[in-house]
C-alpha cells in the first residue's frame, strides 16, 4: 500500500512537472519554427490545459483500465469547476464578461450533452473516439477563427493566446525541455495507473472511483495554482477561459483518445450520478454567470465557498457509496 501511494504521489509530481515543461517547450519550438502565435497559444491553452488527463487517460486505456480514463476525465471537470474555481473565487470575486456568456459557457454545456448522448447506449465504442477526436479538432479551429476574427481588445481569446506564450526561453532550452516532457509523460503516468489500480483493490474501489478522486484531483493541481495566481491579478477572464477550455478538451479529447484505444462499457448508473454531478454544476455555473452578468456585478465569495464545500461533501458521498 505504501509503495503504491509513492507510485501515485511521485507520479502526480512527474507528470505535473513534465506536463509544464513539454508544453513550454513545444510552445517555444513552435515560436522558433516560424508558427504564428495564435497557433502556439492554442497549443498551451487546448492541449496544454488538459495534457496530464490526456496522457494518463491513453496509458490507462492502453494498460487495459479505461474506467480509469473516464473517471479522470469526468472527475477533472467536476473538480475544476467545484474546487479550482470554487477557491478562485474564495479568492476574489468572479466578474465575467459578457462574451464567455454567449459564447464558452453554452459551448461546454452543448458539448457535455453531445458527449451524454454518444454514451447512452452504455458504450464508448471506437467509433464515439474517432467522433470525439475529430470533435476537438474542430473546435480547435473554431477557437483560431475566432481570435482571428476579434479585435485584441474585444476577445478574451486573443488575451490568452498572449498571456500563455513563453519568453525568453533558448532554442536549446525549448528542445531539452521538449525531449524532456516526451520522455517523461509516459513515465510519470504508467506510475499513476499502477498505483491507483493497486489502492483501489486494496481499498475496494473501482477504477472509475479511483479515477474520479485521487487522479481526478492530483490532474487538477496545475488548474488551480494558475486559477489562484489569475484571481490575485485581476485576470478573471484567463482563469475561467483555461478551466471552461480545459473541460472542454477533457471531454472531447481525452474521453476522445481513451475510447479509441479501446473500446469500453459505461459503469452502471455513471450517467445516472457522477456524469449528472458533471451537468448540473456547469449548468449551474452557467445560470449564476447570466444572474451576474446581466447586474454587471461579480459573482460573490459566498458561491465559492459553496462550490468547494460541495466538492467536499461530492468526494465524501462517492467514498462511502464506493466502498458500501
Amino acid at each position: 500500500m505504501i509503495e503504491a501511494i509513492a507510485y501515485l504521489i511521485f507520479g502526480l509530481i512527474l507528470l505535473i512537472y513534465s506536463a509544464d515543461k513539454f508544453i513550454l517547450g513545444a510552445a517555444a519550438t513552435a515560436g522558433y519554427l516560424g508558427v504564428s502565435s495564435m497557433v502556439v497559444g492554442l497549443i498551451i491553452i487546448g492541449f496544454g490545459t488538459s495534457a496530464p488527463e490526456m496522457v494518463v487517460s491513453a496509458i490507462a486505456a492502453m494498460k487495459g483500465n479505461p474506467g480509469l480514463a473516464l473517471g479522470n476525465a469526468v472527475g477533472s471537470n467536476i473538480a475544476n469547476i467545484a474546487l479550482v474555481l470554487g477557491v478562485g473565487i474564495a479568492v476574489t470575486p468572479l466578474l465575467i464578461a459578457s462574451a464567455t456568456i454567449k459564447r464558452e459557457l453554452p459551448m461546454l454545456l452543448v458539448i457535455s450533452l453531445f458527449v451524454l448522448m454518444l454514451m447512452w447506449d452504455g458504450e464508448q465504442s471506437r467509433m464515439d473516439g474517432i467522433i470525439l477526436l475529430a470533435s476537438v479538432l474542430s473546435m480547435t479551429v473554431w477557437m483560431a477563427w475566432l481570435g482571428l476574427k476579434q479585435s485584441k481588445e474585444k476577445d478574451i481569446l486573443q488575451k490568452e493566446f498572449e498571456a500563455e506564450i513563453p519568453q525568453d526561453v533558448s532554442k536549446t532550452a525549448a528542445l531539452l525541455w521538449l525531449a524532456f516532457g516526451i520522455i517523461m509523460l509516459p513515465v510519470a503516468s504508467m506510475l499513476i495507473v499502477d498505483g491507483a489500480t493497486i489502492i483501489a483493490k486494496i481499498m475496494g474501489m473501482s477504477d472509475v472511483a479511483i479515477g474520479l478522486t485521487i487522479v481526478a484531483l492530483g490532474t487538477s493541481l496545475p488548474e488551480l495554482s494558475a486559477t489562484i495566481a489569475c484571481m490575485r491579478k485581476n485576470e478573471h477572464d484567463l482563469a475561467l477561459g483555461n478551466i471552461l477550455g480545459s473541460n472542454m478538451f477533457n471531454l472531447l479529447g481525452v474521453l476522445g483518445i481513451s475510447a479509441t484505444i479501446k473500446s469500453y462499457e459505461m459503469p452502471a448508473d455513471f450517467l445516472q450520478t457522477e456524469y449528472l454531478v458533471m451537468l448540473d454544476l456547469t449548468f449551474a455555473l452557467l445560470v449564476l454567470s447570466m444572474v451576474y452578468v446581466s447586474k454587471n456585478k461579480p459573482i460573490p465569495r459566498f458561491y465559492g465557498y459553496l462550490f468547494v464545500a460541495s466538492y467536499l461533501a461530492y468526494m465524501v458521498w462517492l467514498y462511502m457509496r464506493s466502498v458500501a
